[in-house]
């Protein structure tokens, strides 16, 4: 393992600059897993590691210590302080790595699919990415607007889902929803739609989410073919997206498998 002590080191800086700007993710193809446990899960999925770093004390941590003795080859030893600077939260996990984003596959018009409509919050993309992933479903697209999937506070949110999902960022999904073979569905009160308990989702899915206070954007919404309401108590107007998407995507795999 290596040591770096000065917050002038190259790797230093492009650490710090993928994590305080998605933009720069964007432009280098590069982005940070925080956390034991995001490093452990990429290296499950076997995603290569350009590098790791480590703050000195986190060494003392069996669970950090015996990830690093793995890595030893690109992990790096950082003073506490310069762990700092890098980490994406206020209070730093002790290890991080850098990863090349991976090329995205072109989405299939068969399967399920997930479509993220200009959903803001780095915390909602992820929390849904990983409530996708633990419903069964494979393939995601993320349309200009939403906050970037593979930015380091994104991929803390979903907690390894981005090592199983197939996910396309910043895309337009009307090529694919013009030849989809399944259902179009969209959370969308009002005339025409259905309670989400009497639709039939065992076939495949493709489940439009919009912004948190917009919404989907008109022509996305006009693509539903399925126009879902979820029952609610009359105290409530509305639910966070990504709890919305929790709801009807497990609605799906419950019918789906019912109690496996």
């Amino acid at each position: 393992m290596q040591r770096i002590g000065s917050r002038d080191n190259g790797l230093i800086k492009r650490a710090r600059a993928i994590c305080r700007s998605p933009r720069e993710c964007r432009k280098t193809r590069e982005t940070l897993l925080d956390g034991p446990h995001l490093v452990a899960a990429a290296l499950a999925a076997g995603v290569p590691l350009k590098a790791v770093l480590v703050a000195d004390e986190a060494l003392a941590s069996d669970e950090i210590g015996a990830l690093a003795a793995r890595v030893s080859g690109c992990c790096h030893v950082v003073a506490d302080e310069l762990m700092k600077s890098i980490s994406p939260v206020n209070t730093p996990t002790g290890i991080v790595a850098l990863i090349d984003i991976p090329v995205p596959a072109t989405p299939s018009i068969d399967g399920d699919l997930l479509v993220l409509d200009g959903i803001q919050d780095a915390g909602n993309v992820g929390t849904i990415l990983r409530t996708a992933a633990a419903a069964g479903l494979r393939q995601a697209i993320l349309t200009p607007g939403c906050a970037q999937a593979w930015s380091p506070k994104v991929m803390r949110a979903a907690m390894g889902a981005h090592f199983v999902l197939s996910i396309v960022d910043q895309a337009m999904p009307a090529a694919v929803l013009d030849g989809y073979r399944g259902a179009i569905a969209a959370t969308l009160p009002g005339e025409g739609s259905r309670s989400l308990f009497d639709c039939d989702l065992r076939g495949d899915v493709a489940w439009l989410f919009g912004a948190e206070g917009a919404g989907l954007t008109p022509a996305l919404a006009a693509r539903a073919d399925l126009r879902i309401r979820i029952p609610m108590a009359p105290v409530v107007e509305s639910l966070n997206v990504s709890s919305a998407a929790a709801i009807c995507l497990f609605e799906q795999r419950r019918q789906r498998w019912g109690g496996a």
